[in-house]
């Protein structure tokens, strides 16, 4: 084992720091700007400054400069390579010893059912809702469709509700609802688990049983629009039609023909996109 490995791990002994990488890991592959780490953490400037520089001459992150901003990312290759010497070096390629994590019965292979998809943001008063409602409406055949927010207590917001009005959907099922419900031993099976918003993926939750897929959709919180009615309600227009063209685009991926690499690869680019 050479030194960059005891350097790493020796980085990642530091609370924050394994924080600070915990979260870009959440992330991965979004790029983010100090500021937004700083403010999820809660960290000063200075020691922010101080564990990202850490983290980036251990070959733990990256940074690259778009514009004024600094933005960072997980350096993908390196952390494989550190868990891979891991596995081969301390536990000597010994699966009796040093196992994978078990899979779940959707890690080989999606079969031909229903799959169940949950959505989350901070509220759980707009984006997911919105996200909700168009997955149940597009392919409410296919798919049970959920939603949660992280803060403990929440109500729907007016525009969200009218414009799916406005679009024909019916909103009687709708209600906010706490991640809390679908974290217990009684919890709902989920395949799928989307943020659909920056705040939402920030935050540390619990590892969700079964390794469902996972995927960053954040956009823009209309609730925060500013300017006239008219204005506001254009937000959750735009909102609408951005998590619907996600949604066409997850229900058309082959899901049993795609591996769960694939399948996670696919989720991301639709993200990104």
């Amino acid at each position: 084992m050479n030194d960059t490995i005891p350097h790493r791990l020796t980085t990642l002994g530091h609370p924050q720091r394994l924080e600070l990488f915990r979260l870009l890991m959440r992330r991965y592959p979004d790029r983010l700007p100090a500021g937004e780490i700083g403010a999820a953490l809660g960290l000063k400037p200075s020691t922010l400054s101080a564990y990202l520089s850490a983290l980036s001459q251990a070959g733990l992150i990256t940074q690259t400069r778009a514009g004024t901003s600094l933005l960072y990312a997980i350096a993908m290759e390196e952390v494989r390579e550190t868990f891979d010497v891991l596995l081969n070096d301390c536990c000597r390629g010994r699966p009796d010893i040093c196992p994978p994590a078990p899979l779940s019965e959707g890690d080989i292979a999606m079969t031909d059912r229903k799959y169940s998809v949950l959505f989350i943001c901070t509220g759980n008063s707009a984006r997911s809702i919105l996200a909700e409602t168009i997955l149940r409406d597009l392919a409410g055949d296919r798919f049970t469709a959920y939603s949660a927010g992280t803060i403990p207590y929440s109500e729907l917001n007016p525009f969200a509700l009218q414009v799916l009005r406005d679009k024909e959907h019916d909103i009687t099922p709708l209600r906010a609802k706490n991640i809390s419900e679908f974290q217990g031993a009684d919890a709902p099976h989920l395949d799928f688990v989307f943020t659909v918003c920056d705040l939402a993926a920030n935050e540390t939750c619990p590892p969700w049983p079964g390794q469902p897929i996972s995927g960053h959709w954040g956009m823009p919180d209309p609730v925060k629009a500013q300017g006239t009615e008219a204005e506001r309600a254009l937000a959750f227009q735009q909102t609408y039609g951005a998590l619907r063209r996600r949604i066409e685009a997850f229900t058309a991926l082959p899901l049993t023909s795609l591996d769960r690499i694939s399948l996670q690869s696919a989720v991301d680019d639709i993200g990104r996109n």
